[in-house]
């Protein structure tokens, strides 16, 4: 993966070498700057993969630069920081067209975390558009009906799963060839409904293995990657989009 360009816009100094030491120490390529004005050159030159916005910036004001560059771009994250705590801030940011938002004082760790998750879900959200309009998914016989969140055995079966199941597998089926790592496979489940996998993706795992492989202690649809997560193996086709129905 190439090296992430992380547009830092932020007035107060210290905060702003703070982050950019803490993420160029991280593998990511910091470009630091102080206000609006210096943001939009930067972002005529540069290609910038994440945006961390302060609210409160001398001149133009980080909810207005927040607009306009959400206007422009729909799909480049924004990360909203401020001093503000209060639940409305949030949400006008949020209204504003932030993706996220993280008031100070914070840990340099959590927004680097941050920045990862909101990568990760950019990144699979892409590949899984694709496929956004198929009401039906197959693999090696099975069936997976998105709209009545249906899964069907190759003997046309009903296989009743929990919906925390069927999110999970459906995450893997369209994402299918991929190492998904279990922060991956939390940040996209969760993104998709805002319920919480649980505590434990292994266990669910464990639990669609027992319904969909031939052998669960020796499974070949759903793999175990080495310090990687897991990998969904079979080649997945789309049978049905909502366009044909």
């Amino acid at each position: 993966m190439a090296t992430q360009n992380i547009l830092v816009v932020e007035d107060d100094r210290e905060t702003r070498t703070l982050i950019a030491r803490y993420l160029r120490a991280n593998g990511c390529n910091p470009i630091a700057v102080a206000d609006g004005r210096e943001m939009v050159r930067m972002m005529a030159v540069c290609r910038v993969d994440v945006l961390i916005l302060d609210l409160m910036l001398p001149g133009e004001g980080g909810l207005s630069l927040c607009r306009k560059v959400r206007a422009e771009s729909s799909s480049l994250p924004i990360i909203i920081l401020t001093a503000r705590g209060d639940d409305v801030d949030r949400i006008v940011g949020l209204d504003n067209g932030a993706d996220d938002y993280l008031p100070k004082p914070f840990n340099p760790r959590e927004l680097l975390a941050r920045i990862n998750a909101i990568i990760r879900r950019q990144a699979f959200g892409h590949s899984a558009r694709l496929i956004d309009d198929a009401t039906v998914l197959a693999f090696l016989g099975w069936q997976i009906d998105l709209r009545q969140r249906e899964v069907r055995s190759p003997n046309a079966a009903s296989i009743a799963m929990t919906g925390a199941e069927f999110n999970l597998l459906q995450t893997f089926c369209e994402r299918a060839g991929r190492v998904l790592s279990r922060d991956d496979l939390l940040d996209l489940t969760q993104s998709r409904d805002g319920s919480a996998l649980g505590r434990s993706v292994d266990v669910l795992v464990s639990r669609i293995r027992r319904k969909i492989e031939a052998d669960p202690q020796n499974p070949s649809i759903i793999k175990t990657v080495r310090a990687g997560g897991y990998m969904f193996t079979p080649n997945v086709e789309v049978i049905a989009h909502s366009a044909s129905n």
